[in-house]
């Protein structure tokens, strides 16, 4: 007797969308819908609560903490005084962003790139102490960034090439960054190549393909989705990164984003422009999420394609 797998595989996958269909369309009791709603608009309100008071700061005429509502007119004043000097330091919003893209850039570029070639290794090589790095990298992965600066900072001091100095660069500052985000690309990046069928690689070879051609032609294709969500939490970092920026940076030409904003603040809250502290903000964070939304479609695949295939 012969079994169709096909047409078994079909009426199972099948019997579970309806069951999943069925748990999620399912109406609810009054009381349990009432209870449901009101969470939600809860953690709504926990989220948005504070963007949307920043947005009120950002366009008030006051430059006092002021309530939820802004003050007086609505103005665009801060934005503008912003972008035209943001700090007392000599150097433009411009410069600032430039600084702070070259470094989100390259730190999310070479931990993804560097990450999913470690990934790789660890899925599909066998070799002694594989399990021990393995793990070695995820202890590396608990710990707060700012525990390796003191270690990152003496190393990387030692290394001067005439004037050039690798910690007091853009260049250091980065090294940092993909040093402590590739932890999280090699763990991340693992696990969704163990989700790629042996299967597909040994067709390759069988089809005369090398090692090279199967990595690059066939598993980075398929990876897409985890690249993708890797590449935006490292952007993410890099972006918003400011302990080691502060730390290692001395030359005003090579702050960031996150550092200008950190300088904005005085010593006492009266003496911080809260409407122009507030339009920074805003303006630092509508790059990153300008990059969410384009990665969006990759992302939510990412997030899901590995519960899906397990």
């Amino acid at each position: 007797m012969t079994v169709d797998a096909t047409a078994v595989q079909t009426k199972a996958v099948t019997s579970a969308e309806i069951k999943m269909k069925g748990a999620i369309g399912r109406p609810l009791k009054w009381y349990k819908q009432l209870l449901y709603q009101a969470l939600c608009l809860f953690v709504a309100f926990t989220v948005l609560f504070p963007i949307a008071w920043v947005v009120s700061q950002s366009i008030s005429t006051s430059k006092r903490i002021t309530g939820f509502l802004p003050e007086g007119a609505i103005t665009f004043e801060a934005y503008q005084k912003v972008l035209d000097k943001p700090t007392t330091n000599p150097i433009s919003f411009i410069e600032l962003t430039f600084n702070s893209f070259k470094l989100a850039a390259g730190a999310s570029f070479a931990s993804v790139l560097l990450g999913v070639s470690a990934a790789y290794a660890f899925s599909r090589f066998k070799f002694p102490g594989r399990s021990v790095v393995f793990l070695a990298i995820l202890a590396v992965l608990m710990l707060p960034s700012v525990a390796t600066i003191a270690p990152l900072f003496a190393f990387m001091n030692r290394i001067q090439v005439g004037e050039f100095n690798l910690r007091n660069s853009l260049w250091g500052v980065g090294l940092a960054i993909t040093s402590g985000l590739l932890p999280f690309a090699t763990w991340n990046l693992k696990g969704f190549l163990d989700t790629i069928p042996k299967d597909l690689e040994e067709a390759g070879m069988i089809d005369g393909a090398n090692r090279n051609q199967i990595f690059f032609q066939i598993i980075l294709p398929l990876s897409t989705p985890a690249l993708a969500v890797t590449a935006l939490f490292g952007f993410i970092g890099g972006w918003t990164e400011f302990y080691f920026s502060w730390q290692f940076l001395t030359n005003p030409k090579d702050f960031t984003l996150a550092m200008a904003l950190s300088q904005m603040s005085g010593q006492y809250a009266r003496s911080t422009p809260w409407d122009q502290f507030c339009a920074f903000a805003l303006l630092v964070a509508l790059p990153v999420s300008i990059v969410y939304l384009a990665l969006q479609r990759y992302i939510v695949s990412g997030l899901t394609a590995g519960g899906v295939k397990g």
